[in-house]
């Protein structure tokens, strides 16, 4: 519709030009000696605005072939970048399609128009480490690196994800050493090679700063940090120096986390410090009861046997259904040679569950004594459930043999 207004508002327009002109007498006078033009103002006005306009177009004509190189440098630049834009999503696209030689292809093309450069390289690197062909992604990485320096980050976090891919958890970490600040992605890919590295101390401040931001919730956290703590003690386990220091360094809640306090009442066991490791259990027990952790109790019998045996008949007034205590008190009374006291307590905790340790402990305890028949029928039913356990461990599985 505003085009109808606009030629009904000319033709008025023009209406008005020609009355005007219509009752306009007037004329101009020019004189240029010796020449003389007389001619009417009309005529005059309709000449100066004709020149107005061709002086106007001229000038219009006169600028436009000044910038045409410019304009068509622009539009050549303007088409490159969409054809680099409409590579790179063909890049894309074949990437996350699993067609990673056209990915490479396409990634490569988009790296060399000059349109995001780094992305290109990057997504080409990527492309290339799914094909195993870990040349040309390193060639990829080199060349980011010299196109766009000012990403280094995302260079840095693609090196150091496929470098892990492969295991080369050292060359990972050195990497990543090279961004000025890490963000939650970087932590989680050092997380990750430190553990490969098996640096366990160096995952524990990793796991607190992730848990921080909200990436690993409580549970989650302090799985990682038992497993961390396990882990750290095993590797110290045959300098008894390193293995205290280790310890001390664990937060007091958390020695008394069933499977840390477990793995480092063994350490301590193996390089014969019993007392340590009773005491760790003990602490531990008192803090939360665990039946696979009292089952360590009689590990490792040092000088204190009687102390021991009163401290998990304590334990057993709160857990007197508890068949790994009651072999536990089978065992120390075994020590101790009381006998009544001792078969009293196995059979009680074959009462509650038969398992092949308290059937191999009961044939242990009637041997020396002579009951012959009675030994041999707990090695057998110990055996058959040693078997029987092996046996749903393997998925029951046989092997046929060659």
């Amino acid at each position: 519709m505003r085009w109808v207004f606009w030629i009904l508002g000319l033709f008025a327009l023009a209406v008005a030009v020609a009355l005007a002109l219509r009752f306009n007498a007037g004329y101009a006078l020019l004189v240029w000696p010796p020449y003389r033009v007389e001619l009417s103002l009309n005529l005059l006005l309709l000449l100066l605005a004709a020149g107005f306009v061709a002086g106007y177009l001229l000038l219009r004509l006169i600028f436009g072939a000044i910038d045409l190189p410019g304009k068509v440098r622009e539009f050549r630049t303007r088409r490159r970048r969409e054809n680099a834009r409409t590579t790179m999503l063909e890049a894309l696209r074949a990437f996350f399609e699993g067609r990673y030689g056209r990915a490479e292809k396409a990634a490569a093309s988009a790296m060399e128009s000059g349109e995001t450069p780094a992305l290109g390289a990057v997504l080409a690197a990527h492309a290339a480490h799914e094909l195993r062909h870990y040349d040309e992604r390193n060639g990829y990485l080199a060349r980011a690196e010299k196109l766009a320096p000012e990403d280094a980050a995302m260079r840095i976090i693609a090196e150091a994800g496929m470098l892990l891919d492969q295991r080369r958890f050292q060359d990972a970490l050195l990497a990543l050493r090279g961004l000025p600040a890490k963000h939650t992605a970087a932590l989680r890919l050092e997380l990750k090679a430190q553990q490969q590295a098996k640096n366990w101390e160096h995952t524990l401040p990793l796991i607190d700063q992730l848990e921080r931001r909200g990436v690993f919730d409580q549970t989650q956290a302090a799985q990682l940090r038992r497993y961390a703590h396990a882990e750290n003690l095993k590797r110290k386990a045959l300098d008894q120096r390193a293995l205290e220091e280790c310890w001390q360094k664990i937060p007091a809640g958390e020695k008394r986390d069933p499977k840390v306090a477990a793995a480092a009442a063994q350490c301590f066991m193996a390089l014969g410090g019993c007392a340590q490791a009773n005491q760790i259990v003990e602490q531990a027990l008192e803090a939360e009861w665990d039946s696979e952790l009292i089952g360590l109790y009689a590990e490792c019998m040092g000088s204190e046997v009687i102390r021991q045996i009163e401290r998990a008949e304590g334990w057993l007034k709160t857990n007197p259904r508890d068949a790994a205590l009651l072999l536990v008190l089978g065992r120390l009374c075994a020590r101790q040679e009381l006998w009544g006291k001792a078969q009293s307590y196995l059979e009680a905790s074959l009462s509650v569950e038969p398992t092949y340790s308290a059937h191999l402990a009961l044939a242990e305890l009637h041997d020396p004594l002579g009951n012959a028949d009675a030994a041999r029928r707990h090695y057998r039913a110990s055996l058959e459930l040693a078997v029987n356990q092996l046996k749903q461990m393997t998925g029951g599985r046989r092997r046929t043999p060659i």
